[in-house]
């Protein structure tokens, strides 16, 4: 710019009347150089079901000079994780300006200093479902915007329930007692959740802790607290299902979707799950379909508590243009969007009038059961080391599960583990 300097006043007058005219001229979406805006690049797991990209169309359409370029990394949220934390620690400028992230990653990416902080005043939180948003914070400030929210929910077969007037479980000893009694006498078995070692088996151990009234991390990860009668007696209860054969030896080789087919093959008479597998176990060519029924997670005393799912979004440290990254994600999370995730993408939207619409409510009559099970649940443990914490209570609670150690040996392990993932 030395040549404006060198021009006259005048001159320099002359150019910036013109340049205001240029603008004022020109469409209001329309990217201006040296504003923040232009072109940027979104970095997502697999989009399984093909939705995201019109999406995207939409808004590229309407936003020339602000394109978006979708990169899909695989499907595994470990390999999703490693690609995107090696674009955000690389020397200069990396590929991804915004990024969907697993809502358990964003304590790790705020405190690596990868992801930036976003001004609460440009996004509408007050219309997302509560509690969606402290997915999103760390340490008091908002590094993300929620983007889709997710609750497990206990799926059982309705038309064994009815056929023995018996009411859904709402607490632990209902599940138990049916799965003891009422599914051998109908050829299934019981109950399972996700039991393999991996991020599923933190869920289900964290969900149990959390339905007994105890927590497993305070202080965004600085201090332990998962010592406490509540986490013994919610690692009991899966440790107790294995032992007693309610919970079959099979399912501690289950995924979400290992899970999943199993329920929707007639195999199983609860299953613990997120929505996508309702919708799959109630279509045309399930072995189930039209015997199918969802309730909240059930707990010791009435209904439990879920662990959050979902994803947040959220800009690089390195974003080439900030304004635009900010401008993408009011724009996905705005309520005609967010409509579209979920009757495109069969996602649960963050936006809280949408589990309110009748339309969607008759399309997808989950949503009501979902929404109560959201507004109950809670995140997993924030710790900027998180990916330790979830492989520690993967170990731990895989052994008691498997009878190498007792409930009460194992939360002491437990607790002495994450203390030294906290320290250091």
């Amino acid at each position: 710019m030395r040549w404006i300097h060198a021009a006259g006043r005048g001159f320099l007058v002359l150019l910036l009347l013109l340049a205001v005219g240029t603008v004022s001229g020109a469409r209001a979406d329309q990217a201006a150089p040296g504003d923040g805006r232009g072109p940027l690049t979104l970095a997502t797991a697999g989009d399984l079901t093909g939705y995201l990209g019109p999406l995207l169309d939409g808004w590229n359409r309407a936003h020339p000079g602000e394109e978006v370029t979708l990169v899909e990394l695989p499907d595994s949220a470990d390999e999703t994780r490693a690609q995107m934390i090696t674009d955000l620690r690389g020397a200069g400028r990396g590929r991804f300006d915004v990024l969907n992230i697993d809502v358990s990653w964003t304590s790790e990416f705020a405190a690596g200093g990868w992801i930036r902080p976003l001004p609460r005043d440009r996004f509408p939180l007050d219309t997302f479902l509560p509690g969606v948003v402290d997915t999103a914070t760390y340490d008091g400030r908002l590094y993300a915007v929620p983007y889709v929210t997710n609750a497990g929910l206990l799926l059982y077969r309705a038309d064994v329930l009815e056929a023995e007037g018996v009411a859904p479980p709402r607490t632990w000893a209902d599940l138990e007692r049916a799965a003891k009694t009422l599914a051998p006498a109908h050829g299934l078995d019981g109950y399972a959740g996700q039991f393999l070692p991996y991020e599923g088996l933190t869920v289900n151990a964290a969900e149990a802790v959390y339905s007994a009234g105890g927590t497993v991390l305070g202080d965004e990860g600085e201090r332990v607290t998962v010592d406490s009668r509540a986490a013994r007696e919610g690692i009991g209860f899966l440790a107790r299902g294995v032992r007693e054969g309610w919970i079959p030896q099979e399912a501690l080789t289950y995924k979400e979707e290992e899970s999943k087919q199993a329920f929707q093959d007639g195999r199983l008479l609860f299953l613990r799950n997120w929505p996508y597998a309702y919708v799959a176990a109630s279509a045309e060519d399930s072995a189930v379909a039209g015997k199918v029924g969802a309730v909240p997670l059930p707990g010791p005393d009435g209904p439990g508590t879920s662990v959050l799912g979902g994803s947040n979004l959220a800009v690089a440290a390195h974003a080439r243009h900030p304004d635009s990254a900010a401008r993408l994600i009011a724009y996905l999370t705005g309520e005609p969007v967010q409509r579209q995730v979920l009757t495109r993408g069969a996602l649960p939207p963050v936006r809280a009038a949408l589990y309110d619409d009748p339309h969607m409510v008759r399309r997808f009559p989950y949503l009501p059961t979902l929404r109560e099970s959201v507004l109950a649940a809670a995140p997993r443990p924030k710790s900027p080391r998180y990916d330790q914490v979830s492989l520690v209570v993967q170990a731990v609670v895989r052994d008691a599960m498997t009878g190498r150690q007792t409930p009460e040996s194992a939360v002491r392990r437990l607790a002495r583990e994450l203390a030294a993932v906290s320290a250091r």
